[in-house]
Parts: structure tokens; sequence; C-alpha cells
């Protein structure tokens, strides 16, 4: 096939990429995918985390659902548990792996460096030395770009200060005193992975208290069932409406979405963790940092509480695990151009009801998509939603396209604001 004849290129590996690539391949759609199968999880997450999702959320998901974890234990007989029995990190990992042998034998374990749009569509550059055009290209990279450290860490050199999704080995800091910063599941998985790895750890956090999870044991009786719903990202009915209703949630007004976004499912780890964390090392919780002062090879932090009582915590090394913001321009691939031209909230694309950015035929999927559709978008639990969706639009476009080739070349993607917002 001439590269020019490309329908789709997908750019990304991990549970949407693969979930997305799956689907296209039971559609009949030509497509390529490029990234190394589930980089961000095998890379950026330490070895030892137990996922703070339930065993029947961390599927990757073909349109048959004959490549579930479910089925994965069963043939490599390991235990699951729909409900209750925390998924070990490497577990999930060889899973998504497999199911890129099995589903998406396809992939292409190579990176792409450049993206930028041309006449014939889009132009993708490799590392491998190849350049390919694309009419409509996924972008399904992650979180790998997205770490946030916050301002008053942010000039301090990576020796010294780093995000938690640097670190898959613990064990490099056995002896060393670390300041862990956050009281969300990464903050306190690390913690706990420290500890037990032998560093000397203390864990600095705004919040008063950390939120562990309440260990849930099926069947629950009938009424908590209508009280408080399961779903893919938890009890409740926040949480339900969140999973089954990501189109209400993206007709909403911008201001909503964003604040939704934020505050539900904040900072809260798994309720396995309670033990390995409590009483085990010092938490200085209700603590702002107020600056980080240099101190040879380390560092002192002054953390000071809203009462204004002033600590300082010393540490070798200081990690922020303080989570993922979705910005457009820290997507390195993507040419100038297309950073100044994507609109975006709150820095991350806008997106209409199809995944589609305001570039025609330039697609964003996962974390990247979660202020248009919600926290389903931070989860894997989101890719089936977004696999059978896209997919579905991405070969009904296609079909349209080449019946009416003119009205197509010069439509803009639908429902997306023209304003470009470059926060």
């Amino acid at each position: 096939m001439h590269d020019s004849e490309l329908p789709v290129a997908v750019i990304g590996a991990g549970p949407y990429g693969l979930s997305i690539a799956a689907h296209l391949r039971a559609l009949g759609v030509p497509f390529r995918i490029f990234g190394d199968p589930m980089e961000s999880w095998r890379d950026s997450m330490p070895r030892g985390m137990l996922l703070k999702s339930e065993g029947f959320a961390s599927d990757l998901y073909d349109p048959a659902r004959q490549c579930t974890l479910e089925q994965y234990c069963r043939e490599q007989s390991l235990s699951y548990a729909a409900v209750g029995d925390p998924v070990p990190i490497e577990r999930f990992i060889a899973y998504g792996q497999e199911f890129q042998r099995r589903c998406v034998p396809e992939l292409e374990p190579h990176k792409v460096r450049t993206l930028r749009k041309d006449a014939r569509g889009f132009s993708l550059s490799t590392d491998s030395g190849e350049t390919l055009v694309a009419e409509r290209v996924v972008v399904a990279t992650g979180i790998a770009h997205f770490g946030y450290i916050p301002p008053v860490l942010a000039a301090c050199s990576p020796q010294l200060v780093s995000h938690s999704s640097a670190h898959k080995d613990l064990t490099a800091f056995r002896g060393r005193r670390v300041a862990v910063i956050g009281a969300g599941s990464s903050a306190i998985d690390i913690a706990a992975l420290l500890h037990e790895a032998g560093a000397g750890v203390q864990v600095v956090a705004r919040r008063r208290a950390i939120a562990f999870h309440e260990p849930t044991v099926e069947p629950r009786p009938l009424l908590q069932r209508v009280l408080a719903p399961r779903s893919g990202l938890g009890v409740g009915w926040r949480s339900r409406l969140c999973t089954d209703a990501p189109l209400v949630f993206h007709a909403m007004p911008e201001s909503l979405r964003l604040r939704v976004v934020r505050r539900h499912l904040g900072p809260a780890p798994g309720w396995f963790m309670k033990d390995r964390v409590v009483g085990r090392f010092p938490l200085h919780l209700g603590f702002d940092i107020r600056r980080i002062e240099e101190r040879g090879a380390g560092a002192a932090l002054h953390i000071e509480s809203p009462e204004r009582e002033a600590r300082t915590v010393e540490a070798d090394h200081v990690i922020a695990a303080t989570g993922y913001r979705p910005k457009v321009s820290r997507l390195p691939f993507l040419t100038e151009p297309l950073h100044e031209e994507i609109a975006t909230a709150d820095g991350a694309p806008a997106l209409d009801r199809n995944f589609a950015c305001s570039i025609p035929g330039l697609y964003f999927v996962g974390l990247a998509s979660a202020n248009s559709f919600g926290p389903l978008a931070r989860f894997a639990y989101g890719a089936g939603f977004t696999a059978r969706r896209l997919t579905k639009h991405l070969a009904a476009s296609l079909r349209s396209a080449r019946r009416h080739p003119r009205a197509h070349a010069s439509n803009a993607a639908p429902g997306v604001a023209a304003q470009v917002d470059r926060s």
C-alpha cells in the first residue's frame, strides 16, 4: 500500500492504543500502530505496585471479549477475582503484552518522532527513519509526557527532585533519605515500596488525612447496591454516571467538566496499602511546601501547616508523586504549528463527541481526553468505551470520505471551539 493510502495511524501501545487497534482490525479498517507495548506501565510505575482498579475493571478490550484479564489468569493458573483481589502490576503488564501478541500482532515497536499536517494528510516520522502519511491519526500516548511537578520544586535538578513516573526500581534508594510528596495512590505506593526497600521515607502532603479506599465484600446487600452501585471506577452513583454516561458529561458546560475532573476521585490509595503505611514512617499531613533549600547533595524542605506550624524535612532525594496534567504543549512529537492550532481546555485538547480535536482527522484518547469525557478517561477501564465509539466513527467517516472526497477535504471537526486556549 502506498503511504498516502494509509487510513489510520495509532500512536501509542498502552491499553487505549491496543484496544483501538483491536477494534480497527475487527472492522477491517487498514491501520498501522506504533509504540512499545505497555511501555508507560512498565517504565513509569514501580515494581511491586498493586493496581487500585478491581480485576473486572483492568481489562484491555477486543470486540469479541476473548482476551480478558480473567481469561489470561485462567490460562496462566494465576489467582483472579472480579472484586477484592488486587492485581500486581507485573501481571497486568504481562497480560497487556499477551493481548498485543494475540489481538494486535501488527504493532510496530517504533516511536513516532514528529507529526505534522500537510496537504496529503498527516506526515509521521519514526525513529526507524521511515516517513509515512496517514489520513487520520489517533494519539494514544497515555501519561508518559504529562507528569506534574509543583512550581516550588520544578526548578530543582533531576538529581534532587524527580517525578514518580521516573522510578520503576526503588531498590536504588536503599539507605537513602527520600521525601515523597503527595497523598494519592502513587505517593503512598511509592512510599511503602521505598520503606520496604530499605530507604528512610517521609511523606509530605497538603491533605490532612490519607483517604484510603474501604474494602468491599461481594455480594453486597441489596440496599448497598442500590445506594452505591458498583462501577469500573469504584462504588457510588457519581462514579457510575461517569462510566455509563460519558457523552452526557461531554455535553456539560466546560467549567463544570473541568471542576468534576479535578475533584471527583481525588487522591485515594487502595485499602490494601493501609497496613504497609500507617505507623511505618513519618507522615506530615496538612502541610504545604514553602521552599526547598539545597544542602550539599541533598535538600531541606521547609513546610508549614495552615496553623503556622513549621517543620523541616531533610532528604537526599525528593519524589513528587503529584499526578499528571495533560497539556498539548508537552507532546514532543507534535510540530509547533500543531501545538498552536489545537484548541484546548485547561491545556488539554478540546474534543468533539468522537474524540476529534479542532484539526480535522486528529484524535486524542486516554488521559488527554479526560477534560472532554470525564474521569472515565483517566483509567484503563475507559478504553472500552473509547475503542468502541472511536473506531465506529473512523470506519464510518472513512467510508463517507471515499464517497464524498471534496466535502471531507474542507470540513472542520464538528463541535470543537475554534478559539485556541494556550493555557
